[in-house]
């Protein structure tokens, strides 16, 4: 991930401001890395789902309207990469990809080159690697930043116990822990981000960067009645997308997100921006990563950041009766 500077020209400014919109800021994890709170993720932006045009209107929107953290890995787009797209993740797997020092190096450097840059800002280690030991990892990560390659590195799709063995490395040979974690979080994925990563947060720094805010799209509504034919769900490798709409527990939530469907309406937002703002407003989250395919779809969420001070203690307690599954603190309960 990239993050742009702070600072931006004043015609920039005037046209985030003509939109409504300018994004606020917070630190990543307890770094100092200033992070805008919505970042652009690539996953869909950039490949063949959109033109290589709407592409560029999106990054340019997403840029004048204050977003700062751009997030892409080495899958994203088969590999293919725009130099206005920035991005460092490196992918856990067998030989081109995985963990090892040989990988972490050479996968950093051939991204930085691609990218036409001297550095990124965050460098991620997607999945850990079963066959790369932690204190390779920690190391072959204090070693890119330490030559400049990148100033910070995370995770992704860690649990706790590795971030903790990542962290306690770092610790035990004064190498540099993880700063973040990247996790998907949303209304039907919620025990990692609200029960594991503020304990994380609080003992050791580590922040959450998240994911999947609109799970696929699916806390919009536009599945309620169907899949639609130009819908992610009706495309080619979503499948597993269609099969999840048409089981069960699939039906269960889409019956969830029509009830909460009403509450945006009555807070005068869309069911998009709600899904965000709702996420935002978790402890420990430094920025949540939007996935869009127009810019049309990138303005909508960026509003998102309009309806967070209407979230309120009452509110988000109406939101957790309807959704009915606010993860509990077993340990806390079995304190009292």
């Amino acid at each position: 991930a990239f993050v742009y500077p702070g600072s931006f020209c004043q015609d920039q400014q005037q046209r985030a401001m003509d939109l409504l919109i300018w994004l606020f800021c917070r630190n990543l994890g307890k770094s100092g890395l200033r992070v805008s709170c919505l970042g652009l993720g690539t996953w869909v932006t950039f490949g063949s789902q959109i033109s290589d045009e709407m592409a560029e209107s999106v990054m340019t929107v997403a840029y004048d309207s204050g977003v700062n953290l751009f997030d892409t890995a080495e899958v994203y787009a088969s590999g293919r990469y725009s130099t206005d797209c920035l991005s460092a993740r490196l992918i856990s797997a067998e030989t081109e990809r995985g963990l090892s020092r040989k990988h972490i190096i050479e996968g950093l450097r051939g991204s930085l080159s691609r990218l036409q840059l001297d550095y990124v800002d965050i460098v991620f280690a997607n999945r850990t690697d079963v066959n790369a030991p932690m204190e390779e990892i920690v190391r072959a990560m204090t070693f890119v930043i330490e030559q400049g390659m990148a100033m910070y590195w995370g995770t992704s799709r860690w649990n706790v116990v590795e971030i903790m063995e990542a962290y306690s490395i770092a610790r035990q040979f004064n190498l540099i822990p993880p700063v973040c974690e990247q996790a998907e979080y949303h209304y039907f994925q919620r025990d990692k981000v609200e029960l594991h990563l503020p304990e994380l947060y609080h003992k050791i720094g580590v922040g959450a960067m998240t994911w999947s805010p609109l799970a696929c799209g699916l806390l919009t509504g536009k599945y309620n009645e169907g899949v639609p034919e130009s819908s992610r769900a009706a495309m080619k490798g979503y499948a597993w997308l269609k099969e999840r709409l048409c089981s069960d527990e699939g039906k269960k939530q889409l019956s969830k997100i029509k009830d909460l469907h009403l509450l945006a309406d009555r807070l005068n937002c869309t069911a998009a921006q709600l899904a965000i703002a709702w996420c935002l407003r978790s402890e420990g989250v430094s920025s949540v990563l939007l996935g869009v395919s127009n810019t049309e779809q990138l303005l909508e969420n960026l509003g998102s950041v309009r309806v967070l001070s209407q979230l309120t203690p009452p509110l988000i307690a109406e939101m957790d009766v309807l959704l009915g599954n606010k993860p509990r603190n077993v340990k806390k309960e079995a304190r009292r």
